[in-house]
């Protein structure tokens, strides 16, 4: 039977690391790697040992935090989930039954997204939101991207039917937040690719990112908070280029 390790990165995760960690628990061993959290994140995990094995790293962003944590892993699969998500049941079934015989090396994980108490079946795309979550240890590694990082992997790769549950904000702050946070970490990688930009393409870029959102997705059947989401990602987009421009003339 092949063993798994589950990796997680947390920062001040004591809303959501929980019950991530009892999702998972059926997995040989959970590595937490942590970057600094000063509320009671450390102290829950704790409280899973020997099963959860923690460390502490300085944050050099998502993909080298999660390259680190895999480095620790020592189970023939590892599984990547992040805080906000959970593993269901059937999910936890289904990867036990394809990992006893597959000739995969990676599956992709289908993400079912929850906001405002409302699982969120367009904005994301019912179908595309599926990244790679499962690998055989040795077949692959994530993208040193500060944001959105990838995983790349070796060899064949199947797709699970079962979704993972996704918490990603569970309030309209939270998603302010994020927004803050993830235009300034995108704003950083453009700006390391040298990206030219303009406050014109900066609208324009913000536009279409609610568009394709809260139309070509589907966005406006999922109701208010569909347009919230999407209001959001025109948000995001917008400051993530103009924190570019204010950083190429700083």
């Amino acid at each position: 039977m092949p063993t798994i390790s589950t990796i997680i990165i947390t920062k001040n995760e004591e809303e959501n690391i929980e019950a991530c960690l009892e999702s998972v628990l059926w997995t040989d061993e959970i590595i937490v790697l942590d970057s600094g959290s000063t509320d009671n994140t450390l102290t829950i995990c704790k409280k899973y040992a020997p099963k959860v094995r923690v460390y502490a790293a300085d944050w050099p962003g998502f993909g080298k935090q999660k390259n680190r944590a895999l480095a620790f892993a020592t189970s023939t699969w590892i599984l990547s989930v992040d805080a906000d998500e959970r593993v269901t049941p059937e999910l936890q079934q289904e990867i036990l039954q394809k990992l006893d015989n597959t000739n995969c090396v990676a599956y992709n994980i289908p993400r079912l997204t929850y906001f405002l108490d409302k699982p969120i079946k367009y904005c994301f795309g019912n179908k595309s939101d599926a990244p790679l979550r499962l690998v055989k240890k040795d077949y692959g590694k994530f993208s040193d991207d500060i944001v959105h990082e990838r995983l790349i992997v070796n060899g064949a790769v199947g797709k699970l039917q079962n979704k993972l549950q996704h918490f990603s904000f569970g309030s309209i702050e939270e998603l302010i937040n994020k927004i803050n946070s993830y235009s300034t970490l995108g704003a950083i990688k453009l700006h390391a690719t040298k990206k030219k930009t303009s406050y014109a393409k900066a609208v324009a870029h913000a536009f279409w990112r609610f568009i394709k959102i809260y139309f070509l997705k589907l966005g406006f059947l999922d109701g208010w908070p569909g347009f919230i989401i999407a209001f959001s990602g025109f948000e995001e987009v917008f400051y993530r280029y103009a924190k570019l421009l204010e950083r190429k003339t700083a």
